[in-house]
């Protein structure tokens, strides 16, 4: 492997290829080097570990990845990067390319042990590839990943201003933002500001519930009328009389006239384990 690496430039490459960035795909590359030393800081990377990358571009941050990491997996879906990809890490043995949809792909196959994800993140898919991850059976151990701001705000909020996509990343980890990062970090600049986010995946501190599908079903029920209290969201997602919404509030330890979004996830998990205790004593 080389001894050292240089920053590889996408706007150089992509022109020496005749390409240009594809709108549809979410291509905004990398061009920031500061930023990459950010990400790789961040990922903490070791000899020992293996790291996944979502939408490796020409292969600058993969580059970086692979300088620091014993293994990297990079996965790219436009075909018509893979060549250039080969290219640039020809001289790196311990990168895999793989060409594919990461949403398609195995992962258990891809990647049969621990490891680490690491992407810049198309923006129309963000969401997506986030619960993605974090419900599939081998889950990364830890996420850095560049994404819209906007949605990193929403990830790392707290009650308050929570949703569904907070509750379903802070139920399985520790998100925090690193970073923001201005437009002008990559190429073609996006049309809004990005950030960096951090987030820490630890199976033994998610929270005991006896049904994960049940417990997102509760909470679905809860946002689904997110501009009302959430005795009237869960009486009417639920088919429960409101007095018996009110009361499985009570005995979670909340007040009658809460909202959804002002719910941390303890709050959800006290919410579940009455609704279970009440639904078991209706079935008794």
């Amino acid at each position: 492997m080389p001894s050292a690496r240089e920053f590889l430039s996408p706007v150089r490459i992509l022109k020496e290829h005749g390409l240009r960035p594809k709108k549809g795909l979410g291509q905004n590359f990398l061009v920031n080097p500061g930023l990459l030393d950010t990400i790789l800081a961040t990922g903490e990377l070791s000899p020992s570990d293996t790291v996944l990358e979502v939408g490796a571009g020409v292969g600058t941050l993969t580059q970086g990845l692979a300088s620091a990491a014993g293994k990297v997996i990079a996965v790219e879906l436009d075909a018509k990067l893979i060549p250039i990809l080969r290219q640039n890490l020809a001289g790196w043995g311990n990168v895999q390319i793989v060409e594919g949809d990461i949403l398609k792909l195995g992962l258990t196959k891809l990647v049969p042990g621990a490891y680490k994800l690491v992407g810049n993140l198309p923006y129309y898919l963000t969401s997506h590839l986030l619960r993605h991850f974090l419900e599939v059976k081998n889950k990364p151990r830890l996420m850095v990943l560049t994404m819209q701001r906007e949605v990193a705000e929403r990830i790392v909020a707290p009650p308050g201003e929570m949703s569904i996509l907070a509750v379903s990343v802070q139920f399985y980890s520790q998100p925090r933002i690193v970073t923001r990062v201005p437009r002008g970090a990559f190429y073609p600049p996006p049309k809004v500001t990005s950030a960096v986010v951090r987030i820490e995946v630890d199976k033994n501190a998610w929270p005991k519930v006896g049904d994960r599908d049940e417990f997102f079903r509760l909470v679905r029920a809860g946002f689904a009328q997110r501009r009302k209290y959430l005795r009237n969201s869960l009486g009417h997602e639920l088919r429960i009389a409101g007095e018996e919404a009110a009361g499985l509030l009570a005995a979670s330890g909340l007040a009658e006239k809460v909202r959804a979004q002002d719910l941390r996830v303890g709050d959800w998990v006290k919410l579940y384990g009455e609704w279970q205790r009440i639904k078991s004593k209706g079935e008794g």
